[in-house]
């Protein structure tokens, strides 16, 4: 778990993980892969960094091949693909912005013709702007969080479809925002609820398709995003980060791939249109 958080910022989202202090852990090597995801083939949205490329890692090591969807982070991308291949699995790096339904529809056609399918899509890329007063929030950056996180997580489900069949999964990164709210991330927390509804609405859909749609909503986490979005308010925010939890810290990414391994493997077979709160001991309904 992270240790001694520096106040830091980063003056670009998603962030770098390159210049976080300190480094994040993705996955602990005392995982063991068990082939829940053998022969699977997966794309991941944000998968080049934090809990995207801890669901990455996960995958790989319980044997699936994987797609990752990132926006410009190249170095980011090609360190994650080279530790997916050094789990002894394939990985493809597609660059592009998920508010692009071209982009999307680019990356599913990309992601089958390389990997050879699709059986497990992750929506995970998103973007949060930190205001404190609704006043400050612009037209352009309330537009810019539905179509990241909104938007592209339609998108690339639209165009994933077609190739899903039965016994795939379907997993939406959400965040405990969109069940407690946040009052300095109002579009943010709009978005992640809106998640939340799309994940429901979208399971009920696709049950009777043998497709499982479920969510992970997590705590604090320790990802480039949160330097690249409070530290420019105000980076001893990001030093405190998670300290207002019951376990009084943030999490790793890696606290996360476990989660996203069940809900992609059969051991999730009987579960749909749920949610799994992995946030440090905060209690939330819903």
């Amino acid at each position: 778990m992270p240790d001694h958080i520096l106040p830091q910022s980063q003056d670009h989202q998603p962030g770098l993980e390159g210049l976080m202090q300190p480094k994040a852990e993705h996955i602990r090597a005392s995982y063991k892969g068990s082939g829940k995801l053998t022969g699977k083939k997966a794309l991941i949205s944000g998968g080049d960094s934090g809990i995207g490329r801890a669901a990455a890692l996960h995958f790989a090591r319980e044997g699936a091949d994987v797609a990752i969807l990132y926006l410009e982070e190249h170095e980011d991308a090609k360190e994650t693909i080279r530790l997916i291949e050094k789990e002894g699995r394939k990985g493809l790096a597609i660059a592009g912005d998920v508010s692009s339904s071209q982009t999307c529809n680019s990356a599913v056609e990309k992601t089958v013709k390389e990997l050879g399918g699709l059986d497990i899509l992750v929506n995970n890329a998103g973007v949060q702007i930190v205001q404190e007063e609704i006043s400050a929030i612009s037209d352009q950056e309330w537009q810019k969080h539905m179509d990241t996180n909104i938007n592209g997580y339609f998108y690339l489900v639209r165009a994933a479809l077609p190739h899903l069949a039965k016994g795939s999964a379907i997993i939406n990164t959400s965040s405990i925002n969109a069940f407690a709210g946040n009052k300095a991330l109002l579009a943010y927390s709009t978005t992640k609820a809106a998640e939340m509804g799309f994940t429901r609405a979208l399971a009920l859909q696709l049950v009777s398709k043998g497709i499982r749609v479920n969510a992970v909503a997590p705590g604090p986490i320790w990802t480039p995003l949160q330097p690249a979005s409070w530290g420019p308010v105000d980076p001893q925010s990001v030093a405190d980060l998670g300290k207002d939890t019951p376990m009084g810290r943030c999490g790793d990414p890696s606290e996360l791939g476990p989660a996203y391994v069940y809900l992609a493997s059969n051991d999730a077979s009987f579960v749909t249109g749920q949610t799994l709160h992995v946030n440090g001991g905060m209690i939330i309904n819903g």
